[in-house]
Parts: structure tokens; sequence; C-alpha cells
């Protein structure tokens, strides 16, 4: 198993849309960066990277490359995803923290987590995303910014098929035989 950890922030500014795990949500002001600057999305995206040890979001899709200009980070999240899968990673579990003082979240959470497992082609229950405040304390508490931490748990598909711990040599099981 491999566990890794990720985290965003992004400052609130006027004329911009609220975009938190892929979903619109109404407020006066949106977060500012390169891309929709989607903090939870983000997160999840560093956690994945971090879990397999390749990298960080930075690496592979650079503010500075135009290609990434305003692009949706449910795209990118889909490319990290087909990036585990041929690398060998199942994706076990997400799961995430959003940290705004405002907008109230929990209408919208439900939502988040089904458009960041539809992203990665998980089942239901794989992601989790939680919302908090922080009382009116530091940067999100004054309504500056918006940040987020994820954790995510992939195992290897050698692993994931196959483990001599618990199955006999002449498995045929879960993957149709992995000839090992």
């Amino acid at each position: 198993m491999r566990i890794g950890q990720g985290y965003d922030v992004h400052k609130l500014a006027e004329g911009r849309d609220l975009i938190l795990g892929g979903v619109k949500i109404p407020y006066e002001k949106g977060l500012l960066g390169h891309s929709d600057a989607d903090v939870l999305v983000h997160a999840v995206i560093d956690a994945l990277l971090g879990a397999a040890a390749l990298g960080d979001i930075g690496e592979h899709f650079p503010d500075t490359d135009p290609k990434y200009k305003g692009v949706s980070s449910i795209e990118l999240l889909k490319y990290v995803g087909k990036l585990l899968e041929e690398q060998g990673y199942v994706i076990e579990n997400i799961d995430a923290t959003v940290i705004a003082q405002k907008p109230k979240l929990l209408p919208y959470r439900r939502s988040m987590a089904q458009h960041i497992g539809e992203a990665l082609k998980l089942t239901e229950g794989k992601v989790n995303v939680k919302a908090t405040t922080e009382e009116g304390l530091g940067f999100t508490g004054a309504g500056e910014g918006i940040s987020s931490q994820a954790i995510a748990l992939l195992t290897s598909m050698d692993d994931y098929c196959y483990d001599d711990r618990i199955m006999s040599a002449d498995c045929k099981g879960c993957c149709g035989g992995c000839g090992r």
C-alpha cells in the first residue's frame, strides 16, 4: 500500500467562478489561479502523485504553460488517473477536506465526491469530501482564500492481483490468472 498527501491553497478574488471538486458553487468570489484554481482537485492530484512517487502537480501541469490557462482541474485529474493506471496502481480511496469560512459547502460535498470519483473511474464510496471552517482564524477564516488537504491510498496492481502471502502459486482468481 502507498499513501500520499496533498495540500493546496488559492486566494479568493472577484470576477472568478468558485469551482470545488469540479462543481460550480454560487458565491460572490472565486479562486485565483492559472487553471480553474480548484483547490480540492489540486490537493487530490498531489495526494495521488505523491502516493505513486510521481512528483507533484507543478511538474505535470506547470502554471507557466499556456495550454493549462483556464483548464478544468477535473481534466487534469483524468490525466493523472490514466497515468496511475499505466503505472499499475489501483486507487483504494481518497479522503479530502476543504477549509473555507464561506460559503457553506455541505450541500455540495456529495456532488464534489461524485465528480472526483467519475473522473478517476472509481466506484461509489471510494471518495470522501469533508468541509470545515477555521472559526474566523487565519487567511481562510478571514475569507481571503480557501485551502484543501487530501490523502490517497494506492495499491500496486502486482500486490492487488497477487499476494504470495495469501494466494497459492496456482491462483487463477482476481485478474484471470496473472501467471505468477
